[in-house]
């Protein structure tokens, strides 16, 4: 008997290899400008963040995580990836991780995105999407509140102003390539290419200027030397040996709690930059990324470090930022005559670099020289940074766009298919996605937040075996589709039900006749 597909163990990850042979090469000679200011882009969302969570870290993990582990472990992991995508603590997550990366393995071995995401609809994808958005504006939010313990009530002030100036003037310079006529269209792609680069050394200088410079401010936590946070330890490696036996088995549960909340992370990021608006081509990697994940987890572990794959997933701040209009030729059909028409799509730049420049550029911030550069940031940019990547985040979700057509006059809403009855099924839809990221956003709020990846994953069956009482086919056809494959559940169920009247049909056809014919 023939074993199904799904269920061949390796099949996955054997195909991603045979894709990454034949593409490797290839992911090396795209490089242009925008390639080089999506690499600043993303090392500014990347380093700038992580560091932030650096000072919670030092303080949760006793001292023993802090900025110089998490900028190592970001810019390592990152160029891994590039190059190829009173417990004793240290040796306890050492474990912890270690157990995590061979459960990546496992499911990479067991095809689990067969049998796992290609089940996900857009309905999960953009609650996690919304919900990233939300967590951004949050963290600027903390941000701002921390300004105002530590600082004097001007300086608390100018905080503001220099968050909020931070994002405006980011976002302003990210159009500018709409500002034609105004100045030369090369000094308009830059501008906007480099903005929040730009916006960033802007803020960071201002503080420096007049009478500024006699606030007192807060700037990011760094360290001074290339060596670990916490005085007990000399050096980046764990004795993970010496942990009593026990306390291997028992770090089995962290280890499967980091593989479940990387494991989808990583997949739904994956899924978001792989959708239809960023116009791919060459095949995805999900069960060799999954491998690589659980290496450079067990790699962490190993020098005690913390896994860089926890933070905030800016994967598709990455995928935004290589978006590029080109030209397509497409075959038409005119009176019986194909012609050539060309039409321009949005298409993003399939390659390394820019993965490779930031995580390189990340993986020299921990030099001591580029720590004191980092240093002089006010946490008040850092505040903006996150705004403006909330913003950018917010402003390609579906979400927000079905969200406006509840404010909007039914006489102003544009005309809906003609299988969907009203907008009233639509609305319903939204707010429930709206409500649904509100309350996992609260859960991540408290001691439960490591479940809000398994908070995400019942979407899935609640999506499918329920919301169809809810909601009638057309529309939920309308608003939903499969996130990593054509068509809408709906279409399946539609396909399965032709199928089984095929076989129970008593009525009597010609040869190659259909229900339809007859």
């Amino acid at each position: 008997m023939r074993i199904p597909p799904s269920l061949q163990p390796g099949r996955l990850l054997k195909q991603d290899i045979q894709h990454l042979r034949h593409r490797y090469l290839s992911d090396w000679t795209t490089f242009n400008q925008l390639i080089v200011a999506s690499a600043v882009y993303v090392f500014f969302t990347n380093l700038l963040p992580g560091i932030t969570f650096a000072s919670d870290l030092y303080v949760l993990t006793g001292q023993q995580w802090g900025t110089i582990e998490v900028v190592f472990s970001t810019g390592l992991c990152g160029v891994i990836f590039a190059v190829s995508s009173k417990i004793p603590f240290l040796p306890f997550m050492a474990w912890s991780l270690i157990h995590a990366g061979w459960m990546h393995l496992l499911l990479a071995l067991i095809n689990a995105h067969d049998w796992t995401m290609r089940y996900v609809t857009t309905f999960s994808t953009e609650v996690f999407s919304l919900l990233n958005s939300i967590i951004y504006f949050h963290k600027a939010v903390q941000e701002l509140e921390r300004a105002h313990d530590n600082l004097s009530f001007a300086a608390f002030l100018y905080a503001i102003i220099g968050a909020i100036g931070t994002m405006l003037v980011a976002i302003f310079l990210s159009t500018a390539e709409k500002w034609k006529p105004l100045l030369h269209r090369y000094v308009r792609m830059g501008l906007a290419e480099y903005a929040a680069a730009i916006s960033i050394v802007i803020f960071v200088g201002m503080p420096h200027v007049g009478e500024l410079a006699s606030l007192d401010r807060s700037t990011l936590h760094v360290s001074t030397t290339f060596k670990p946070s916490s005085p007990d330890r000399s050096q980046f490696f764990v004795k993970f040996w010496q942990l009593p036996v026990g306390w291997i088995f028992a770090a089995i549960i962290p280890g499967f709690i980091i593989t479940v909340l990387f494991f989808f992370d990583h997949e739904v990021s994956s899924i978001i930059c792989t959708n239809d608006r960023y116009g791919t081509k060459k095949p995805s990697g999900f069960a060799w990324d999954i491998v690589l994940l659980g290496a450079t987890t067990v790699l962490c572990g190993i020098l005690g470090i913390p896994p860089a794959n926890g933070l905030l997933p800016q994967a598709p701040l990455h995928s935004e930022s290589l978006l590029h209009t080109e030209q397509e030729e497409i075959l038409i059909s005119v009176d019986g005559e194909e012609k050539v028409e060309h039409r321009d799509v949005r298409r993003v730049h399939e390659q390394r670099w820019s993965a490779f420049l930031h995580a390189g550029a990340i993986l020299l911030f921990v030099s001591p020289p580029f720590q004191h550069v980092l240093g002089l940031t006010p946490t008040s940019v850092l505040a903006g940074l996150f705004m403006f990547m909330g913003e950018q985040s917010l402003s390609v979700n579906p979400i927000l766009y079905r969200f406006s057509y509840l404010l909007t006059p039914p006489s102003e809403l544009p005309k809906l298919p003609a299988d969907v009855k009203s907008y009233r099924g639509v609305h319903l839809y939204t707010v429930v996605q709206v409500v649904t990221t509100i309350v996992i956003f609260i859960v991540t709020l408290t001691k439960a937040a490591p479940a809000f990846p398994v908070l995400i994953i019942i979407l899935v069956p609640i999506r499918l075996l329920l919301m169809h009482r809810l909601w009638d086919r057309e529309t939920l056809r309308f608003v939903d589709a499969w996130a990593c494959r054509k068509g809408t559940p709906e279409d399946d169920k539609d396909l399965l039900a032709g199928e089984a009247n095929e076989k129970v049909d008593p009525t009597p056809r010609l040869p190659g006749e259909t229900i339809k014919d007859v």
